[in-house]
């Protein structure tokens, strides 16, 4: 290749982006915006997790519910303290987390 085809090595400018509203992802540092991290942020909190397997036919949908005991880029780890279990989920298949207090954001 000549060079040719990539004439810089900057973006252009992201002109629809818009932040003037209260809220916006650009009041959190980067690094607390993800799931994993807003996750660590809440170890040993209670929570229900919601899961979907769409290739599975006999666990399509299934809840979880135990303390986070931690969290990684693309896993969860949590606890049941009922039946003393520990669960390794892979965070592909989350849906979305439902807690009992108030979570930790920042």
């Amino acid at each position: 290749m000549n060079g040719s085809y990539y004439k810089t090595s900057e973006f252009p400018e992201d002109e629809y982006r818009d932040t003037s509203y209260p809220g916006s992802l650009e009041d959190l540092p980067m690094e607390q915006s993800y799931i994993e991290n807003i996750l660590r942020l809440n170890k040993g909190k209670k929570a229900t997790l919601y899961f979907s397997y769409a290739d599975s036919i006999n666990y399509r949908d299934k809840i979880y519910t135990g303390i986070i005991e931690q969290a990684g880029r693309d896993h969860i780890v949590i606890s049941d303290p009922t039946t003393g279990k520990w669960y390794l989920l892979l965070m592909i298949y989350l849906d979305y987390v439902e807690f009992e207090d108030r979570i930790n954001y920042k």
